[in-house]
């Protein structure tokens, strides 16, 4: 008898071990990752990163699991994909060969709403900083504020590995809710008489060639202005290229389809594999994510402030919510824009100047991280 239940007790200990080493932690981030599967079935949250991200969490986290450790397949993933930093390249070059800037190249000057709402970034890094984190950290955090989910992956793991999990979630989970999140403040800081602004549709007068020497010009300029950011840049224009130049469409469909669905799956499932209790259970995530949220705040007042500021100038004056859409949340910012001006006033067409201003916003965002990028950069080659 005492043999049988020795047996017995060998049989079942592995699965009785698993449950006595599950801790009160790791059962919330499991419940957290359920969270976000469900946002991302039920609620339609950026289903794409949301439920892998979710999922990784739950792997984990699950005790004695091998998903993670020197051999596990979520940890080999994060070394060839995060810590390289090739996942955030790669997604970027795809999203160029998604993004048409044809709206921008038609009203330039809709490249300064990138630039302004970029706003959001500067003021989080300042008040991260008062909050105690240092200005690596400061720079990672502030980073969400460009809605950029890769821009924010590539700063953190160069300056805040460690945060990489609740910056990404963040990041991710801010993006999903700029249709809850912009039409709030816009109107908070615009009246009817704003929002009913029209802006004139230009009829479409950029040729072919206009369209491949801008990925080309960018890359040279921004890669000047600040060289630490020009893989990101590099890999956003050159998927550009390989959309406009004519010649290689298989090239842009295949960058379009199936590298950014691959990539897309592994990078939410890499990036959940990080959320692990000891790390993101801590009072650090919870100011992440409201700093986070303060980001996208500061983003979007500041691009419809500038706005209202550059109509005092001007003659044509532009529809202040173009400056919200300057987030790099494309396209869904451009969308939620064209939908609240067609709230107030259903022939108000401004869906063009929207993505104008939006694929201007991918800029601004690959520029601002490329900017942090380099002072941060000497800051540690001069052993700050």
């Amino acid at each position: 008898m005492h043999s049988f239940v020795d047996w017995l007790v060998d049989l079942l200990w592995p699965i009785l071990e698993s449950f006595t080493d599950l801790s009160l932690g790791s059962v919330v981030m499991m419940a957290i990752g359920g969270l976000m599967i469900y946002l991302a079935i039920k609620k339609d949250y950026e289903p794409m990163l949301l439920l892998p991200m979710g999922f990784g969490a739950i792997l984990a986290n699950m005790p004695l699991s091998m998903v993670t450790g020197e051999h596990g397949f979520l940890t080999v993933l994060y070394n060839a994909g995060i810590a390289t930093e090739l996942f955030p390249v790669l997604i970027f070059i795809a999203v160029g060969a998604m993004v048409d800037f044809t709206p921008l190249l038609e009203q330039p000057s809709l490249i300064f709403f990138g630039a302004a709402a970029q706003f959001g970034i500067f003021m989080t890094m300042i008040l991260a900083t008062v909050l105690g984190f240092d200005i690596f950290d400061s720079a990672a955090i502030g980073i969400i504020g460009a809605a950029d989910g890769p821009t924010s992956i590539y700063v953190a793991n160069r300056f805040a590995k460690d945060l990489i999990g609740p910056i990404s979630v963040a990041a991710y989970s801010y993006m999903a809710l700029v249709p809850v999140i912009q039409p709030f403040v816009i109107r908070l800081i615009t009246t009817k008489e704003d929002r009913l602004i029209r802006m004139e549709s230009r009829p479409s007068t950029v040729s072919p060639l206009t369209r491949i020497l801008f990925p080309i010009i960018v890359t040279i300029v921004v890669g000047l202005i600040a060289p630490m950011g020009v893989a990101l840049v590099g890999a956003l224009m050159y998927g550009n290229l390989l959309r406009e130049c004519g010649v290689l469409k298989k090239l842009s469909d295949a960058a379009q389809n199936e590298l950014s669905n691959l990539v897309t799956v592994l990078l939410g499932l890499t990036i959940g594999g990080t959320m692990v209790a000891e790390k993101f259970l801590t009072p650090a995530t919870l100011m992440i994510m409201g700093l986070g949220l303060i980001a996208f705040v500061f983003d979007t007042v500041g691009g419809v402030l500038f706005a209202k500021f550059i109509n005092l100038f001007v003659k044509r004056k532009y529809n202040p919510m173009i400056g919200a859409a300057g987030i790099s949340a494309f396209p869904m910012s451009a969308r939620v824009i064209h939908k609240l001006a067609q709230k107030d006033d259903p022939s108000n067409f401004i869906l063009m100047q929207a993505v104008g201003a939006n694929v201007a916003g991918q800029v601004g965002s690959i520029v601002a991280g490329g900017v942090i990028i380099n002072l941060l950069q000497k800051l540690l080659d001069a052993g700050v």
